[in-house]
Parts: C-alpha cells; sequence; structure tokens
C-alpha cells in the first residue's frame, strides 16, 4: 500500500515543499529510500526500524521503497526520519493515512522513539502557513519556535509512540500555545546582546521581556576621546552607511565598532521575523528559541573561508554576511582577509543579497547590512602614532592598503582614522551615553521613513535607498553642488563614490533635522573620505 506525508527541505533561508512517499509491497524484506537522500538521510532507515520497534509498532517484513520528492532536490539531514516513520505506519495501516492529511511533518528520531529537535522549523513554519497547511508536527524542543508563526496549528511531539496514539484516535494531540515573544541573542562572542536593554527602554512593546537582564552591556560613553569617530559612527548608524577605521593597534577601533550596534534602531516585528528565520536555517538558534529581538553582531575571523563568509555549500547555507542580516557585520584586521573572500563581499553591499549559483538552480540569501571594517595604517601599525616611529617604506605601505580594493573601499561611505589618546584624552570625562546617540539616529531614520513612505518604500535608509528616492532626496542647491564636483575632481572619485557621498550628505542633514542638503553638509561627508584625501598629493583642504 502507498501514503503519502507532506514535508519540507530548506534551502538557502527558502523551505521547498517535499513530499514522502512510502510504498510497502511484495518482496524481500529491505528498505531503499531514493529521491537524492545524502548519508543522513539514508541512515534514517535504521533509525526509523529501531524507532518504530521500541515505540510498540511492528516493522513489516516487506520490501519498503521510501520516495522523496522532488527527486532533483537534493535532501539532507535528519528531518525526514518522523515523516518516513508516519508514512511506513500509513502504508501498514497502523495509523489511518487521512489522519495525516494537510499536515507537514518534520523531526529526527532516536532509537527509542524519542523526537529530537532539527534546524530551520520557523522557516518550514513559514512555508507551511503559505501552503495553507491546516497543522504542523515538530518536536517538542522545537515548537515554541514553530509557533511564532500566527495562523498555523503546531502540534510539539516529544515522543512516536503517543503520537501514533493520538493519530490512531487514542489521544488527543498537544497544541503549542502561541510564543510570548521576548528579546532572545545566541550565546557567544560574535553576537552581541547590546542593544537588548534599550530595546525594553526605547524599542516596540513587543521586544521588551528579560533577555540581557543582569548582563553588562558596552555603551558609547565607555569611549575616551576621539569625536570624530564617534561622529562617523552615529552617521553610519543614522543612515545605515558603511564604515572603514583605519589606526594604529589599540586605538580602540573594535570598541568602537563593538558599540554601533547600542546606538542602532531597535528591530521592528518584521525584521525580527527576518533575522530569526535565517539563524534558523543555519541551525543557530539558542536551546530555547524565541524571536531574536536585538541586532546581529557578526566578527568573523580574518582566516574566514569566501564559503562560510558569503554561505555555500550543498545544499547552500547561510555565511556571516547573512547572518548579520539587519545588524553589523565587522572585519576586524580586514587587510588580512583573503582577497578572494573580500572581493566576495562586493555584490551583497551593492544588492543587499547573496545569490549562489549552482547546476541545480540558484539560492538567495538575504544579506543587508552595515559593514564594519577596521585595519591598520601600515605593515607594522606605527604610521601616525606619535608616540613609535614606522619602519615601513612607502611601497610596503602602499601594498598593504592595497589589500582592500579600491571597488570594496568604493562601496564603504566613511573612511575614518582612528588616532592614539594622550593621556589627557583618556583621563577626560566620560562622553555621551549610547541612549543620548541612539535618540538622535532615531530621529534622523523617522525622517528617513516619511520620505520613503512618500514614495511608497517602507523602511528606506539613506545609504541603501533607490535612485529615483535618492534623486528627489539629495538634491543640491548650486553651493553644494560645486563644492561636491569639486571634491570629485580632486580626489579622482568615481560616479558610485560621488553618489555616496551626497548620500551621506543627506544623512548629515537629517541628524541636524535640516530640510535641505548644504555645503556644510557636503564638507563634513569628504572629511569622512580619508583614503581618498590621502591619494591627493596637495590634499583637498589646500585646493
Amino acid at each position: 500500500m502507498l501514503a503519502r506525508v507532506h514535508s519540507a527541505a530548506v534551502v538557502g533561508v527558502d523551505a521547498v515543499p517535499v513530499e514522502v512517499e512510502v510504498d510497502v509491497g511484495a518482496g524481500l524484506p529491505m528498505c531503499a529510500i531514493v529521491g537524492l537522500p545524502d548519508a543522513a538521510v539514508r541512515e534514517a532507515r535504521e533509525r526509523v526500524r529501531s524507532a518504530i520497534r521500541n515505540a510498540g509498532y511492528e516493522m513489516p517484513a516487506r520490501r519498503v521503497t521510501v520516495n522523496l520528492a522532488p527527486a532533483d532536490l537534493r535532501k539532507v539531514g535528519p528531518a525526514f526520519d518522523l515523516p518516513i516513520a508516519l508514512g511506513l505506519l500509513a502504508a501498514t495501516q497502523q495509523i489511518p493515512p487521512q489522519a495525516l492529511a494537510g499536515c507537514v511533518v518534520v523531526g529526527e528520531l532516536s532509537l527509542d522513539g524519542s523526537v529530537r529537535p532539527v534546524p530551520g522549523v520557523l522557516n518550514i513554519a513559514l512555508g507551511a502557513r503559505a501552503r495553507r497547511a491546516r497543522a504542523l508536527l515538530v518536536p517538542a524542543a522545537n515548537a515554541e519556535e514553530a509557533a511564532l508563526v500566527e495562523g498555523l496549528t503546531v502540534h510539539p511531539v516529544t515522543a512516536l509512540a503517543a503520537l501514533v496514539a493520538a493519530l490512531a484516535g487514542r489521544g488527543a494531540l498537544p497544541v503549542q500555545p502561541a510564543t510570548r515573544i521576548s528579546a532572545r541573542a545566541p550565546a557567544g562572542s560574535e553576537f552581541m546582546m547590546a542593544g537588548a536593554s534599550l530595546a525594553r527602554a526605547a524599542g516596540p512593546e513587543w521586544a521588551r521581556g528579560s533577555a540581557g537582564e543582569g548582563t553588562e552591556e558596552p555603551d558609547l560613553a565607555e569611549v575616551r576621546g576621539h569625536a570624530h569617530a564617534r561622529r562617523a559612527l552615529e552617521i553610519a548608524a543614522a543612515g545605515a552607511h558603511n564604515l572603514l577605521l583605519i589606526g594604529p593597534p589599540g586605538t580602540g577601533k573594535t570598541m568602537l565598532a563593538r558599540r554601533l550596534p547600542t546606538i542602532l534602531p531597535p528591530l521592528s516585528l518584521d525584521e525580527a521575523i527576518e533575522v530569526t528565520r535565517v539563524y534558523s536555517a543555519a541551525g543557530r538558534l539558542p536551546a530555547a528559541p524565541a524571536m531574536l529581538a536585538v541586532r546581529p553582531f557578526r566578527a568573523p575571523h580574518h582566516a574566514t573561508s569566501v564559503q562560510a563568509l558569503v554561505g555555500g555549500g550543498t545544499p547552500p547555507v547561510p555565511g556571516e554576511v547573512s547572518l548579520a542580516h539587519l545588524g553589523v557585520l565587522f572585519l576586524d584586521e580586514a587587510a588580512e582577509f583573503h582577497h578572494d573572500a573580500l572581493a566576495a563581499l562586493r555584490q551583497p553591499l551593492e544588492e543587499g543579497r547573496v545569490v549562489v549559483v549552482r547546476v541545480t538552480g540558484t539560492v538567495t540569501m538575504p544579506a543587508r547590512c552595515m559593514l564594519v571594517a577596521a585595519m591598520n595604517p601600515c605593515p607594522c601599525g606605527n604610521l601616525g602614532d606619535r608616540r613609535r616611529v614606522c619602519t615601513c617604506t612607502p611601497p610596503q605601505r602602499a601594498r598593504y592598503r592595497a589589500r582592500v580594493s579600491a571597488p570594496l573601499l568604493d562601496r564603504i561611505d566613511l573612511h575614518v582614522e582612528v588616532p592614539p589618546l594622550t593621556g589627557d584624552e583618556l583621563a577626560a570625562a566620560a562622553a555621551e551615553r549610547s541612549a543620548d546617540v541612539r535618540a538622535r539616529v532615531l530621529r534622523a531614520r523617522a525622517l528617513q521613513t516619511v520620505r520613503g513612505s512618500a514614495f511608497g518604500i517602507a523602511g528606506a535608509v539613506n545609504a541603501t535607498m533607490p535612485a529615483a528616492l535618492a534623486r528627489a532626496s539629495c538634491a543640491l542647491a548650486p553651493e553644494p553642488r560645486a563644492l561636491l564636483r569639486r571634491a570629485v575632481d580632486r580626489l579622482g572619485l568615481s560616479p558610485r563614490a560621488y553618489h555616496r557621498l551626497a548620500r551621506v550628505a543627506r544623512t548629515i542633514a537629517d541628524l541636524d533635522d535640516a530640510a535641505a542638503i548644504d555645503a556644510r553638509h557636503v564638507a563634513e561627508a569628504i572629511g569622512y573620505r580619508t583614503l581618498d584625501r590621502a591619494a591627493d598629493s596637495e590634499g583637498f583642504a589646500n585646493g
């Protein structure tokens, strides 16, 4: 007899429907799984056999054929164990086949019949709702995650025996209540809780919760001196601009970068779902999953491979740039990253997505993040340090800076020098707190939202607004236009850099609550093109 069970596979960050067909027919006792299974899926034969027997049900001594359709999609992981087991029991009339109608099933089986969690359940739940599924059967450890999706009945499953008894009419299926949304973030240094307390203080009501209580979070008030770099950080946060910090070792580049999330706006509910589904697909949600309501901060090591940075594999999985979606990707020691890895960032920075092309198809993953890079000014790191002597020759300095290619630099709006601090600066009083700076950032973002709404664009920010909105928002009067044109001629800026300068000037005007961009806004924006000005032998300010 033939039975069908609906399941799903996660490819990139999207759920693809998979139909599990189980046929029990005449022939020698064996089990064959077809439909491009990987090793973990093929091994499901042994897990399913033991789980069914240990749950007290009969494994048929006949020929069993399992087909995972579509057959041209590679199936990866143990998430098909539970649907295969239910399909086999339905095909042998141990449970009524109609009991599974309209249900989507995923889960890994232990040999004793208990059900283990699997990655990507939030993505599968979103896909099930889009396909108007009646219910979703998931491991109990994934039920809270799946219950984030409204309009879908989620049944948590702890053991195969209890599930089969309920499907056979000898009990009721438990229903997972809707998840109470709260701020959560994965543990580990690569994902910061910075901003959780700020979200509780100034964020939307849904993002307020107990996460982060009792933890010490970074704050901009801890940064002494560096007024120029702090201002650049504020501009970057207000317009979602990419930022490069250049300075000798120990001057505070990393400290500044790690405080950027504390001045960014809180995630909206839709944005939080976007971030959470990326982490769900990558299997990076915390042990007790809930909505990730703080912006991610990813800081990969400079030895990270191209695939780990931008995503890929078979099937493709999100990389660091996707894990930083709607947050910050921090590249410390940027000049030490492999050239190919940095080059691979150019498309995500431009388009806000990663496109992985394979012979079997194309996978698109979100990657709309802010890039913050930090690097030394030269190989020895002492250039610009008044207390130390640089031993590098001009060709060595040029080769070192060339490791961060001109096309990538062209996509970074703000180039900022972070010089060593003097003793007086280190002993100075604390500067503004993150909450104070964040209030100005929120006001600037609100202006951008209003402008975007007039064009029917939700969540518009200056760094990534469409060309039509940019033309209307960044219109320049004759004086600032002449100043910007002069900068282009003197510094040899590309058309991309010209338009990015205008966007940065627009952000500075927003922070000043100015309706129009004037010359001082453009002049300040030009001041943040450190590397371009360094290439000008006469210096723009002297022209």
